[in-house]
This record gives C-alpha cells, sequence and structure tokens, in this order.
C-alpha cells in the first residue's frame, strides 16, 4: 500500500496548518499593530537568517530519524503557539520568537512529507506522487484563504490566528494514519538500493561538489530573492488603499494565485515525459513578468489577477524542488539534506529580500521596490535557461 488518501489528507491539511500564517502577520503588524515596512521588514529578515541557518542541519536530521511522524506533530504544535503568541502580544521580542520558530519549521514540513512519500512510493513513481501532494497542498491553500478571509472579515483579523490550532490537531490525525512500519527510512533519504552496492550514505562534501546541486541552489535563492516580499507588498498596498477590506483583498491574492498552482502541480506530475527544465524555465519566467505587473498596477482587480503568475511559478517550483533534488541525490543518502541546504540558501535570499524590499519602499515607493523585485526575477530566469541541465534520467 502506498497510502495515497493519507498523503492526500495530509498535505491538505498541513497547508492549512501553515496557510493560517503567511502574508497576515505582516497586514496585522501594519495595520493593527501599527509596525512601519521597515521594522516589519527588518523582523522577518534577522529571524529568517536565524532560521535558515538550522534548515541543513534539519534535513540531516530528517535523513537519520526514524521518527519521522513525531517530528511533523511537533511541528504543528510548536506552529500552534506561535500563531497564538503573535495577536496576543504583537510586541518585536514575542514577534522575532515566533517568526524564528516558523523559519526553522519551514524546513520541517514539506522536507519530511517529501521523505516519507518517497519512503512511500519509490523513485520511480515520486514525479506523479508529488505532483498529487503539491495539488492537495494547494487545495488546503485555497481553502485556509478562503476560510480565513472570512473569519478575519466576520471578526477581526486576529480571529485568524485562532484557526491554526484547529487545523493542526486535525492533521495530527491524518499524520497518525500512515502506518510508521510503511516507510522505508533508507529509500526515504534516497538510498536506491538497486543504484549502489553498500547502502551507506556519502561524504557531506557531496553537498558541494555536484554541479545541479549548486546551480539549482543559486537558482532558487535568486527566485525566492524576488518572489518572497512579492505577495506581502502587494497585501500591504492593497490595505493602505482600502482599509477595512484588508483581509478579504489579501485572502483574495492568494486565493487567485493557488487556483494557479493546482494544475501546475499536476503538470509536474508529467514531469517524466515533459522534462524537468522546460518547467524550471517557464516557473522562473514568471517572476519578471509579475514584478512589472505589479509595479504598475494600483487596481485590486490587476494586482489579485496577477497573482495567477504566482500561482505558475511558485506553483511549479516548489513541485519540482524535490523532484529534481531526488535526481540529482539518487543513491547519495543526502537527500534531505540537500534539502535542507537548498532551503538556506533560498531563505538568505527570501530573507535579505524582505529587509532590502521594505528599505525600498520607504526610501522609493512600492513600484520602485517591484521594479527591483522584477530584475532579481531575471537573474534567475538566466540561471535557468543557461546553466542548469535537465536532471530526468529518461533525458539520458
Amino acid at each position: 500500500m502506498t497510502y495515497g488518501g493519507s498523503l492526500d489528507w495530509l498535505n491538505f491539511l498541513l497547508a492549512d496548518v501553515r496557510g493560517g500564517l503567511g502574508p497576515y502577520v505582516s497586514v496585522f503588524l501594519l495595520t493593527e499593530a501599527h509596525w512601519d515596512q521597515a521594522t516589519i521588514g527588518a523582523v522577518l529578515t534577522v529571524s529568517g537568517i536565524i532560521g535558515i541557518t538550522l534548515h541543513t542541519p534539519v534535513g540531516a536530521l530528517i535523513d537519520t530519524t526514524h521518527g519521522k511522524r513525531a517530528l511533523l506533530i511537533a511541528g504543528v504544535v510548536a506552529l500552534s503557539i506561535c500563531a497564538l503568541s503573535i495577536p496576543w502580544a504583537p510586541t518585536v521580542p514575542v514577534v522575532l520568537a515566533a517568526d524564528i520558530t516558523m523559519a526553522v519549521l519551514g524546513a520541517v514540513f514539506a522536507p519530511t512529507v517529501a521523505a516519507i512519500t518517497l519512503g512511500l512510493v519509490g523513485q520511480d513513481r515520486l514525479a506523479a506522487r508529488l505532483g498529487r501532494n503539491a495539488a492537495f497542498d494547494r487545495l488546503g491553500n485555497l481553502a485556509i484563504a478562503a476560510i480565513a478571509g472570512a473569519v478575519g472579515t466576520a471578526f477581526s483579523q486576529m480571529a485568524v490566528f485562532y484557526l491554526v490550532p484547529f487545523f493542526a490537531a486535525l492533521s495530527a490525525i491524518a499524520i497518525l494514519s500512515i502506518p510508521a512500519q510503511a516507510i522505508d527510512h533508507e529509500r526515504a533519504r534516497g538510498l536506491d538500493h538497486l543504484d549502489i552496492d553498500e547502502a551507506h550514505p556519502a561524504g557531506w562534501r557531496v553537498l558541494l561538489s555536484r554541479r545541479p546541486l549548486l546551480i539549482l541552489a543559486a537558482t532558487a535563492a535568486m527566485f525566492h530573492f524576488a518572489n518572497a516580499p512579492m505577495l506581502a507588498l502587494a497585501s500591504q498596498k492593497l490595505a493602505l488603499s482600502h482599509p477595512g477590506r484588508e483581509a478579504v483583498l489579501t485572502s483574495a491574492a492568494i486565493v487567485a494565485a493557488q487556483l494557479a498552482t493546482i494544475p501546475m502541480a499536476l503538470l509536474v506530475a508529467r514531469a517524466d515525459l515533459l522534462g524537468r527544465k522546460p518547467l524550471l524555465i517557464a516557473a522562473c519566467l514568471a517572476l519578471p513578468l509579475r514584478g512589472l505587473l505589479f509595479a504598475v498596477a494600483d487596481e485590486p482587480a490587476w494586482i489579485i489577477a496577477g497573482q495567477i503568475l504566482d500561482g505558475l511559478g511558485g506553483g511549479l517550483l516548489d513541485a519540482l524542488l524535490p523532484l529534481m533534488l531526488a535526481d540529482i541525490m539518487r543513491g547519495t543518502g543526502r537527500y534531505n539534506a540537500s534539502r535542507g541546504f537548498i532551503s538556506t540558501v533560498q531563505g538568505i535570499g527570501g530573507s535579505l529580500s524582505q529587509a532590502i524590499a521594505g528599505l525600498a519602499v520607504v526610501h522609493g515607493g512600492y513600484q520602485f521596490a517591484f521594479l527591483g523585485l522584477a530584475a532579481a526575477g531575471l537573474s534567475a530566469l538566466m540561471l535557468a535557461t543557461l546553466a542548469m541541465p535537465e536532471t530526468s534520467r529518461r533525458a539520458e
């Protein structure tokens, strides 16, 4: 058995847990706690940099531990505590501590689910299953965006944060529905016994010696540098120009993106036929186009429509990364460590851009900030087009 139904529910509900925060944090801090954009960006940058230094060690932990289910349950409990602490005490020390915890948890949820998936289905069926995982994750994001928009409008922005513990409890049930003994933990770390003579992990140097891994890391870093602040800045722009409609407009922007990510995730499920590189190029192409649109658009309808490009780019990249890493790291036993390495590199890019984008808004306005992010997205596109090889074995 591959426990496909359990994986479907797990991805759907974990998306609900994570989606209870996201851009709502920055909007809440801006409009309710009365923080300025520079302070928000600085806190996100500091917490992000501290948190992402632990991504590679967390990846190594996922490789070695047989308690992957317990790791996920501990993560949803910690995220629930963070969700409640921010509206209760929106001070710099509390928000900083919560953001650091959330940054570390960013290295736990998706990589652990990908590892469990690989341990359940194996390499040959991984593309189809990861595409399905991503589709249910997007459906979960879509559901929580609609629920959060309704709750935030009917009650208050603070009420949105109380959704996280509820969905965390449901996520724990989905996690426990996958029997521990069904997971092949050696296969989950990328040790394919059909490809190697001895089932021993490669040395840590493999993370720096595989050229495709380094190129993919650089591409992901520039992608996230350009992408990370875009929705938050667009949400702030809408919140300032349309007071009282912050939650519903932010949710509408998220819904537009998530609707586009579902077909993109299903497209990745066919990556064995289409190839990985063409899909990566398409993901990176969406970034500069989106930045240019946000720079010139002021009406909510245009900005929400532009979120379709976010769904195309982010949806493709998020589903592609674990698949391409499985290709690149097959037989090394460092699959999850490589995922942590990629998360660290792209997290640095994303965290730095939060502060830089915040300062750009303060000193040059939103248009100036979006044009700079579009330029960064163009560099990711050039890397994907000119330097990244095709990683699928079928291409050989």
